[in-house]
């Protein structure tokens, strides 16, 4: 296990100890300054990108960030104000600045921090941070094998737009009035590569990438490289198909955008708006009865671990959906006393919020148990409605018969309501691609309109 703060003092601009610092330093200030109640996020990071394409470097990029937020109540009076300028004289300034905006707000009775009672007590060490020594020599050659790996998949490969490493690491400190101070170093690395197939008339891009708070836990540059390229090729030769109505399955890498969908709809601020299709929805049944999504915020190395949200609250883990009916929302404190509810800990997002059902099928048994249908293997375009549900996007991918995958299909439209897409999934993948706080196999959607010729 990495000594994470050793390694941090090393790495970063500035110690932890400059962040928790510079935390109780805004907070005694805003309380000096008349503030009743006050909190202060402090964060220092860096970044490395490197971007090859036909084996030249494209792009280097570094960058060194560094912020800090304050937000200040008088009463039920709240204001805000941030800098990026760490010395003495913009702190002061920057306090003072959110104290004058405070004093010229409206009151608002939601407005305050979290309740003490929610505060997270402890914070476990969840496998966060693992910094990448990751010389621009080493990135260049690794961009590289992964490019060429792409390029070797098949001579149609005739362009690329590009192999990218990028490491990427912060640190943080969240601190607030009522005595909570907390705070962690973490990383987030990635691969990622796309290619360009050509045959005749017939062009067609994809691509592919990984992510992971481990470089030890990425997926192989030429494994990257390798699927770009494969999933290029097999779109050569894209056709459109006839308008009907069949069943979809949505592979892992897209079906994720469904879990999104559902969260967002269940989430604090969408609700306390009225503008959800998933109204008062605690209790109803939205899925069916197999199904259960789960948020787990303290998994080792999660893309969207942590012991507490944004306020301070402590993250436990729960089921949001228990046999496809609703156990719970996604809410802040501001968003909870809206609902006239308690908050669950979500102030910034949900945590590696993860679908499942009970007897989870390979892709292979996916493609059988469709029979006829479309596989969708991309998506384009935004046709979601929140308030009404209704679901409409473009979309690519492969026309399935017999469970076989006949051709590659493209210029559709697929089209339903999620509230019934909810209801008609009739199976989930075993094919987990964990690539942010959102997790899911491949899902099979019963029936939906495919919009075609």
């Amino acid at each position: 296990m990495i000594n994470t703060k050793a390694e941090a003092q090393r790495r970063f601009s500035h110690p932890f100890s400059k962040l928790q610092q510079i935390a109780e330093d805004i907070l005694k200030l805003a309380t000096k300054g008349g503030a009743s109640a006050c909190e202060a996020h402090v964060s220092d990071g860096f970044g490395q990108a490197v971007t090859v394409r036909k084996s030249a470097v494209e792009t280097i990029e570094y960058n060194r960030d560094k912020s800090l937020s304050v937000t200040v109540y008088i009463g039920k009076r709240r204001g805000n104000a941030s800098t990026s300028d760490f010395s003495q004289r913009a702190i002061e300034d920057t306090v003072a600045a959110a104290l004058s905006i405070a004093r010229h707000t409206a009151e608002d009775d939601c407005a305050g921090l979290a309740d003490a009672i929610l505060l997270a007590k402890a914070s476990p060490d969840l496998d966060l941070y693992h910094p990448w020594d990751l010389p621009v020599e080493l990135a260049i050659d690794l961009a590289k094998n992964c490019e060429q790996a792409a390029f070797e998949v098949d001579s149609r490969i005739t362009n690329c737009e590009g192999a990218s490493i990028s490491v990427n690491e912060s640190q943080f400190v969240y601190a607030n009035s009522l005595g909570f101070i907390g705070g962690y170093p973490f990383s987030r690395h990635s691969i990622s590569c796309a290619a360009i197939a050509e045959q005749g008339d017939s062009k067609q891009r994809d691509y592919w990438y990984s992510v992971a708070r481990d470089s030890q836990d990425l997926e192989s540059v030429a494994d990257i490289g390798r699927k770009a390229g494969e999933r290029a090729v097999s779109r050569l030769g894209a056709r459109k198909i006839d308008t009907c109505v069949v069943p979809v399955l949505f592979e892992a890498p897209v079906a994720s955008s469904l879990v999104g969908h559902f969260s967002g709809a269940i989430s604090g601020g969408n609700l306390y708006r009225q503008s959800s299709f998933l109204l008062n929805s605690i209790g109803q049944q939205i899925f069916a009865r197999d199904i259960t999504i789960k948020e787990s915020p303290h998994l080792l190395k999660g893309l969207a671990s942590s012991a507490f949200d944004d306020e301070g609250v402590e993250t436990l883990e729960r089921n949001v959906v228990e046999q496809g009916v609703v156990r719970g929302y996604f809410l802040g404190s501001y968003s909870a006393r809206k609902l006239g509810m308690q908050t669950t800990g979500n102030a910034g997002g949900v945590h590696n919020l993860r679908i499942y059902n009970d007897n989870p099928a390979d892709y292979t048994a996916l493609l059988k148990g469709m029979g006829t249908g479309l596989l969708v293997t991309e998506m384009m375009g935004h046709g979601v409605n929140p308030v009404t549900g209704d679901y409409s996007r473009g979309a690519s991918g492969f026309w399935v018969e017999q469970g076989e995958i006949c051709y590659p299909v493209e210029e559709i439209t697929i089209a339903n309501n999620l509230r019934d897409m909810f209801r008609s999934i009739s199976a989930i993948g075993n094919d987990v691609i964990v690539r942010g706080s959102k997790q899911s196999g491949s899902i099979l959607v019963d029936h939906m309109t495919i919009a075609g010729n």
